[in-house]
């Protein structure tokens, strides 16, 4: 396999084992990629949030794309599960394994910066509302100069989604869109988005329904077969592809070898 640049992105939710692709990063290290992995914390967050007694409700936009509320007080919870637990509890499993992992967030070095959705219109009861105390941005650059430096040095960066705010403040941004937007500033060979399921189905969740391959004639129905949150991977995927990168892949985390797996044709593959 030829040394590629990769930037991985690892699913934070429920049912996602990591440790599939952690035993599998120090092969590929060892081949001569360079790799980037982000991950997500929403299974993480969500429990901090029931621990604190706090109301973990989604947003679904008028498009029927789902996020997080985050509120000032959900804020603190995601900023803690994300940058601080899932970040650094990936870090100590790849150092265990020999990997010199290091973990950052958006907001070092100012790898991600957004603006942040000050009036998002939701629907709640098939009625609109607007919200204006969410602390939620849209990625607007990423700089990846600290990256490469990273990298250069044989380190392997671990990059929680929060972003730098276009006033400072931090911000939840979503991980699938922020791994896109970050392979695209690095001009990686190929990003990878990781979850529980084999990639996108045409029938959820009938495996059988994996539609493998995504091509500017086919992203209509790819769009169309999107549910839920894999709207936003689609979304991530064609952002990855509008930025340059060759090639975007969403694939299955829970088999042994998932990126050996994924750049040999499993998952769907969007070109």
């Amino acid at each position: 396999m030829p040394q590629q640049t990769l930037v991985i992105k690892l699913g934070g939710g429920e049912g996602v084992d990591p440790t599939p692709l952690l035993d599998e990063l120090p092969e590929l290290l060892a081949q001569g990629h360079r790799i980037v992995l982000v991950h997500g914390a929403s299974a993480a967050a969500n429990a901090l949030a029931d621990r604190a007694g706090l109301d973990r409700r989604q947003i679904q936009s008028p498009s029927g794309h789902l996020s997080r509320y985050t509120y000032p007080e959900m804020l603190e919870i995601f900023v803690a599960a994300a940058a601080g637990q899932v970040n650094k509890t990936l870090v100590a499993a790849l150092q265990a394994r020999g990997v010199n992992a290091v973990g950052l967030s958006g907001v070092d070095g100012r790898l991600l910066v957004a603006e942040r959705k000050r009036a998002i219109r939701a629907v709640e009861n098939g009625r609109q509302r607007v919200i204006r105390d969410d602390y939620s941005g849209k990625i607007r650059e990423a700089h990846a100069d600290v990256l490469r430096v990273l990298l250069d040095g044989g380190f392997l960066p671990v990059v929680a989604p929060v972003a730098l705010g276009t006033r400072g403040e931090r911000l939840n941004v979503d991980g699938d869109r922020a791994a896109a937007a970050i392979a695209a500033a690095l001009g990686a060979d190929a990003l990878i988005i990781l979850s529980n399921v084999p990639g996108l189905l045409a029938d959820f969740p009938d495996p059988d329904s994996l539609i493998r391959q995504v091509t500017p004639q086919t992203l209509d129905q790819a769009r169309a077969a999107a549910q839920g949150r894999m709207k936003r991977k689609v979304l991530a995927a064609e952002e990855a592809l509008a930025g340059g990168v060759p090639r975007a892949i969403l694939a299955d985390a829970r088999i042994p070898h998932p990126i050996a797996s994924a750049l040999a044709g499993a998952g769907t593959v969007f070109r």
